[in-house]
């Protein structure tokens, strides 16, 4: 995915991480919207979700969507998701929202940091590119050149 970013170089991107619950999921279920958003990026981008998978239910719930599961340990969340996005060749964006989060969004090329009903860790704040109001908008965000570009420019 390339995006023309005013003032700023071209947006590469070939990623898409994401952290699973707080941001792509609430109580172990994807959000609403989510499913349709993931299979419209997945033309443009290789998508992963990375998670502890605390409810047990991520392969199961996102069974069927154009997605790779990365289940990591609970012990050093924050670096395991930062090497795994660190183990990617290409572009990353990194959509999260929780303490575990901020190294991930700083290794990315653009770190995205959500809130949805699970709140958001709030010094993830300064480790974000971009912070969005829910993950849809975020994906959205994504899917619209000129929004992004809106938001991005200098």
């Amino acid at each position: 995915m390339k995006r023309m970013i005013p003032g700023v170089e071209t947006l590469e991107l070939d990623h898409l991480v994401l952290d699973y619950n707080g941001t792509l999921a609430r109580g172990g279920r994807p959000i609403d919207g989510v499913a349709g958003r993931l299979r419209a990026l997945a033309g443009e981008l290789a998508i992963h979700v990375v998670t502890a998978d605390t409810f047990g239910s991520v392969r199961r719930e996102l069974e069927g969507l154009p997605v790779t599961v990365q289940v990591i340990g609970a012990e050093n969340q924050g670096k395991q998701k930062a090497a795994f996005v660190g183990s990617l060749e290409g572009g990353v964006c990194a959509l999260g929202n929780g303490a575990n989060d901020g190294d991930m969004l700083e290794a990315a090329r653009l770190g995205v940091a959500v809130l949805e009903g699970e709140g958001l860790y709030a010094p993830l704040l300064a480790r974000a590119d971009l912070v969005c109001r829910s993950v849809t908008e975020a994906l959205d965000l994504l899917l619209d050149e000129q929004a992004l570009a809106a938001t991005l420019r200098r």
